[in-house]
């Protein structure tokens, strides 16, 4: 695709530096817009896949990557030009559905995380859940498309989230260890390619794991340890259920 063509993009599909030249009249969250330099210099280096311009894996990862920038640094939702406001819905492993409105007011990490052993979505705002993972992660948490398997308007996508753990998380000390995450998600796009909705299909504890220093094994690692878990979990249900159907005293006289 020329450059030419790529301009008549829509702007939300464009590079996100693009839209950040073009946000006028943004109430930024923390006064001012962000800088991706840094973030675009370790993408440059540290991403596996190199999409060929106005190809489609690149359109999704920059929509993608507008609309994190815009959860992130824009106040105000109505000013979002990577959704339709009023429409939108966000969910995370079949949980909730979130509005824009909870997104900007809560934050990503506090709606798809939750509260964890080592993590209390209740305890945090916004901004300290932002600044606890900026500290685990100075060089960036990155993002990036893997894969996209269906076009517009049901576009499903595999992606990675990855970032060199040399920051303290908590009491914990850094590792200096990659921390990965791969995913999947489903995104509902108008014609002209704003988010109507979607889901996202992920561990959202591995990287947790990693960041307090829980060991697990290769079994463990990766979305299909996670199906593997939830299949066990469901074959422990039956088999409790089976046991308290017994005698209660029948484990003691065997």
């Amino acid at each position: 695709m020329s450059a030419t063509q790529q301009n008549n993009l829509p702007l939300w599909v464009q590079h996100r530096d693009k839209v950040l030249e073009q946000s006028h009249d943004v109430e930024w969250r923390y006064g001012k817009p962000p800088d991706y330099t840094k973030s675009n210099e370790n993408l440059a280096k540290e991403s596996t896949k190199r999409h060929l311009d106005g190809s489609l894996e690149d359109i999704v990862q920059n929509l993608v990557r507008t609309f994190e920038m815009e959860v992130s640094f824009k106040n105000n939702p109505q000013k979002w030009l990577s959704v339709v406001n009023d429409q939108f819905r966000m969910s995370s492993n079949g949980g909730p559905a979130y509005t824009a409105k909870d997104a900007a007011q809560q934050g990503t990490y506090n709606l798809f995380i939750s509260d964890t052993e080592h993590y209390q979505a209740r305890e945090e705002t916004f901004e300290s859940s932002g600044q606890l993972f900026h500290t685990a992660f100075p060089n960036g948490f990155l993002w990036e498309v893997l894969e996209v398997f269906s076009s517009p308007p049901k576009v499903a996508f595999k992606w990675r989230h990855w970032g060199t753990f040399s920051g303290a998380y908590k009491d914990f000390a850094p590792t200096q260890e990659v921390v990965e995450i791969v995913g999947m998600s489903i995104a509902y796009v108008t014609d002209d390619l704003k988010i109507l909705s979607v889901e996202h299909f992920f561990d959202n504890s591995l990287f947790l794991k990693k960041l307090t220093g829980v060991k697990q094994t290769s079994q463990q690692q990766g979305i299909w340890g996670f199906i593997k878990r939830l299949w066990n979990r469901g074959e422990k249900r039956a088999t409790t259920a089976q046991q308290a159907s017994r005698c209660p005293f029948s484990e003691i006289l065997n």
